[in-house]
């Protein structure tokens, strides 16, 4: 059940980073308040370029459950979620551009830690 909710939460992280590469594109708007604002950004359309594919890659995976998805997916959302905090606090894009790709990338990052999914994926958990 974990696993299929995380290859859902992995889908709609695919869709926000096809919506956030087609802002970095200059072809749909960042968003700060009510006023749109169209930029191209080369760094940011090759990175967005690289999520779609990891993305799908780990949404595919996930669906399949293959058994090496569960570290690749742990490293893509602390990844995802480190690369959007930091362009929110360091770039101009507010936290309504890109907060909810970051909260997408938690919610991966916690489910993966879930004992049912390391059950899933059979992962060992070694109590101390």
């Amino acid at each position: 059940m974990t696993v299929t909710v995380m290859a859902l939460l992995a889908g709609v992280a695919l869709v926000l980073s096809v919506v956030h590469f087609l802002q970095a594109l200059g072809i749909l708007p960042y968003f700060i308040g009510p006023v749109g604002i169209k930029d191209f950004n080369i760094w940011h359309v090759l990175i967005w370029a690289l999520m779609i594919w990891i993305w799908w890659w780990a949404f595919r995976a996930l669906w399949v459950l293959d058994v090496s998805a569960w570290v690749f997916v742990v490293v893509v959302s602390a990844f995802s979620a480190i690369y959007t905090f930091t362009e929110v606090a360091f770039t101009s894009s507010t936290f309504a551009d890109t907060g909810i790709a970051f909260l997408i990338s938690l919610a991966i990052l916690a489910l993966a830690f879930l004992p049912s999914t390391k059950t899933a994926f059979e992962i060992e958990s070694t109590r101390m």
